[in-house]
């Protein structure tokens, strides 16, 4: 089979992956309506392995895996959503996604690879997703790791390879990027949420007024809901828009932070880098030139 022949291959199991029907699984009861997504024939042992997709556009249903996923955008931006919110990794950063998290995943012109783990092979996967910032170290070894699709024969250094990556997510995933939007189940936080995420300089009043709620009851109402105060909600929501830009523009960086509604640039790469450990001008860099 040639190389190309190799890569139709791999990207028609991504996408058999992501569009595949319900299978019903004793050992992983589904979430609600989730389907369970097996990554290997029942009855077959799992073994961790890889998949590549090159340049999807995919809405997938809503699904769980019997498998970890450590998935990493080398361009674009993924958007997974769980019962609790959504998670943006947008490009050179990754999302954890454990064994049995109910989930469903946006990609649009994304090329990103994604390694599965066993599920007893990871010590401390956690049961939630996390955006996660990739060092070298892991970009490197999610490249390396497509030698070895998760369909491909077994060998001894296969083994070795994923059983030392492995090991290693369990300090990666503890380095996250604070990118979480809460989802929230009553209609006007829903709509005050969807106002501030679409204005970015929205003050609180305005915020209020369009969900039909006083200050008080709001700020309330989202703190008991999500945990969060609607500052917090409303700085995710402008470093969101920020890092879309930093990646996909070369729009100054002081137009960006003004554009998305931080009051001054020192005020936004103060943010950035409490939520990305690096700044803004080091995140265009690394992702535009690294």
């Amino acid at each position: 089979m040639s190389r190309h022949d190799e890569r139709l291959a791999e990207f028609a199991d991504l996408q058999r992956f992501l569009s595949s029907d319900r299978v019903a699984s004793p050992a992983i009861p589904p979430p609600q309506d989730g389907a369970l997504l097996r990554m290997y024939p029942a009855g077959q042992r799992p073994r961790s392995g890889a998949l590549r997709g090159d340049i999807l556009d995919v809405d997938s249903h809503w699904h769980f895996h019997d498998m970890h996923q450590l998935i990493y955008a080398f361009e674009g931006a993924l958007e997974i959503e769980s019962e609790a919110g959504r998670h943006l990794a947008p490009r050179q950063l990754a999302a954890w996604i454990p064994a049995g998290v109910l989930h469903r995943v946006s990609l649009h012109r994304v090329r990103s690879a994604s390694v599965f783990f066993t599920a007893e092979s990871v010590a401390t996967p956690g049961d939630r997703i996390r955006t996660v910032l990739v060092a070298p170290l892991m970009r490197e070894m999610m490249r390396e790791a497509l030698r070895w699709p998760l369909q491909a024969p077994d060998s001894p250094l296969r083994g070795s390879f994923f059983t030392t990556m492995a090991g290693l997510c369990a300090e990666w995933i503890e380095r996250e990027a604070d990118l979480f939007m809460p989802t929230c189940r009553e209609p006007r936080l829903q709509r005050a949420l969807a106002y501030t995420d679409a204005t970015p300089e929205a003050k609180l009043a305005d915020v209020c007024r369009h969900a039909g709620l006083s200050e008080r009851s709001f700020r309330r109402r989202l703190k008991a809901e999500t945990g969060l105060t609607w500052e917090a909600c409303r700085q995710r929501s402008r470093l969101l828009r920020a890092i879309a830009l930093l990646g996909e523009t070369d729009t100054p960086i002081t137009d960006i932070a003004l554009s998305c509604g931080f009051e001054t640039p020192s005020s936004f790469a103060k943010a950035f880098r409490t939520a990305m450990s690096e700044t803004p001008s080091e995140y265009r860099f690394r992702v535009t030139k690294g």
